[in-house]
């Protein structure tokens, strides 16, 4: 059996015959690119949809939020690492058609966020059920840290309803996470003019937490759209990070910043 390149993300795996990707929901299976993680969900919830968070987009409502296991990247201070760090959790096997049947049986629901983990690393299924939930007048919501190729957001956008992307991060944090900083950067820019797109930046100290980096991240959103919503989101220690929390007063100071440039900044975690 010949080796196969996985395209899903930039890290393009390698991938002999049997073996799993870096991020262990992708496999070479008889020289097929496999998510072995199609419709086996580990984390199944309603949650307001402001928890995606999602600020401006039909604020007040609740969503059936759907997780696997696996993730393209392993930052050390994942605040969700029991699920994308590991793939011994319990699993239940959820067919689209199910998770669909799921998210019309819940009352005032808005629709399916794929979160908890990495959810693009398994396209297929998210587009799988998204063309469902969209003939049944539901939403489809990503939260994603944006470590995806283009050909993919192209083929899911036209079924995607709402998205939260991740920006970690400058270039050099990027390479310390094994990620890519202008991969993430593309996945924003042309997602933001195609539907419904939120910016997250957990504020972690000591690494990403410098008043240039805010001023100089949302004067480039700004030029993309001022009125895009941007997180800004208190870190606390998980998984391998011991660093205290985000000191709360650092927090208002980068609002303020993004405030110059962006008309909707607002500070998460805060109040934990």
């Amino acid at each position: 059996m010949s080796d196969i390149i996985c395209d899903v993300c930039f890290r393009h795996c390698r991938l002999q015959e049997g073996q799993t990707g870096f991020c262990r929901a992708r496999k070479n299976i008889s020289g097929r690119n496999v998510p072995v993680n199609y419709g086996r969900l580990t984390s199944l919830a309603m949650d307001p949809i402001e928890k995606k968070p999602l600020y401006a987009f039909h604020p007040g409502s609740r969503i059936l939020s759907a997780g696997s296991f696996g993730c393209n990247l392993a930052c050390p201070f994942c605040q969700n690492h029991e699920i994308s760090m590991h793939d011994d959790m319990p699993v239940y096997e959820v067919s689209p058609e199910q998770l669909c049947q799921l998210a019309l049986q819940q009352k005032d629901n808005l629709g399916v966020a794929f979160t908890y983990n990495e959810p693009l690393i398994c396209h297929e299924y998210v587009l799988d059920t998204a063309k469902l939930l969209k003939q049944n007048g539901l939403c489809t919501v990503l939260v994603t840290n944006g470590c995806v190729s283009l050909p993919v957001l192209e083929t899911l956008l036209p079924y995607v309803d709402a998205m939260n992307i991740d920006l970690k991060g400058d270039e050099q944090f990027y390479k310390e996470l094994s990620g890519d900083y202008e991969t993430v950067r593309n996945s924003i820019a042309f997602c933001i003019p195609r539907t419904h797109t939120e910016i997250t930046m957990l504020i972690v100290p000591g690494r990403n937490d410098s008043e240039d980096f805010m001023r100089r991240e949302s004067r480039w959103l700004a030029g993309l759209d001022p009125d895009t919503v941007l997180h800004i989101t208190r870190y606390f220690p998980r998984y391998r990070y011991t660093v205290p929390p985000t000191d709360i007063s650092l927090l208002y100071r980068l609002k303020d910043i993004a405030e110059e440039s962006l008309h909707n900044v607002f500070l998460g975690n805060v109040w934990q």
